[in-house]
């Protein structure tokens, strides 16, 4: 029987390290082709090489900083020339921005984190929707974050990018709702990665769930079974709900 998304091409933002890395791990073990972007180049060698480990082909491994919105532009005519649609997008790159308040932000770091969490994903959609829609069943998922809503203090740069990113998404899912395109959002919660603790430096990494842990439940949403579209997917209540405003 041939794994569940062979002949798939899916594209992987921050494939480099935590979510991103073990999510493009799991799509390629389910039989999808990664296209695996992130800006280090390491990291992406240690993804292929794990991936050639696992499934006995390599990943296509994409240098590049998600503030280069040419560079996007230039990925999106690279896959339609190579292979004229992409069946995946995985749009997991983000940055955490300053931890302090607002009033002591300079807004170089600001139009940073606008520029990575937001930006970026308009870049991505502009430049991958006509490859998702040259499928027979597109699937988009974002990874956003409970601080979108929460707002919670001295993380003002990173909450208000997600909760931009949040709107952009559910956009892009009303606009496409009748289409085979399916656009969702992922919200891990508190995850072991290293964005994580550099955030929160004295929290346990111990006591969190695993970024391979999260990936078995990304995937499924990748799937040409996945029916749903404008939904939040929140991994630490196991629930899917429909976009709606915060009560």
């Amino acid at each position: 029987m041939s794994p569940p998304l062979a002949s798939r091409i899916a594209l992987v933002t921050g494939a480099s390290r935590g979510i991103g890395f073990a999510t493009a791990r799991a799509l390629a073990r389910a039989g999808a082709h990664v296209v695996a972007v992130s800006r280090t180049q390491g990291g992406l060698e240690e993804l292929d090489d794990e991936i050639r480990k696992e499934t006995g082909s390599g990943a296509t491994l994409v240098p590049l900083s998600m503030t280069d919105t040419d560079g996007i532009a230039r990925l999106g005519a690279a896959l339609h020339e190579r292979h004229g649609k992409l069946d995946i997008l995985v749009g997991n790159a983000g940055v955490p921005g300053p931890s302090s308040p607002l009033g002591h932000i300079d807004l170089k770091p600001w139009n940073d984190a606008i520029a990575v969490n937001v930006t970026a994903n308009f870049q991505l959609i502009r430049c991958m929707e006509p490859l998702l829609k040259a499928c027979d069943a597109g699937r988009a998922v974002f990874i956003t974050s409970g601080a979108a809503h929460k707002a919670p203090a001295y993380l003002g740069p990173y909450a208000a990018s997600k909760a931009a990113l949040d709107a952009l998404v559910r956009v892009w899912a009303h606009e496409t709702a009748s289409t085979p395109l399916r656009v969702n959002l992922f919200s891990p919660g508190p995850i072991r990665t290293r964005m994580r603790a550099t955030v929160f430096p004295g929290e346990d990494p111990m006591t969190l769930d695993t970024p391979e842990q999260v990936a078995e439940f990304i995937v499924p949403m990748c799937s040409p079974a996945w029916t749903e579209t404008g939904k939040l997917y929140e991994y630490a209540t196991r629930s899917l709900k429909s976009f709606q405003p915060p009560a």
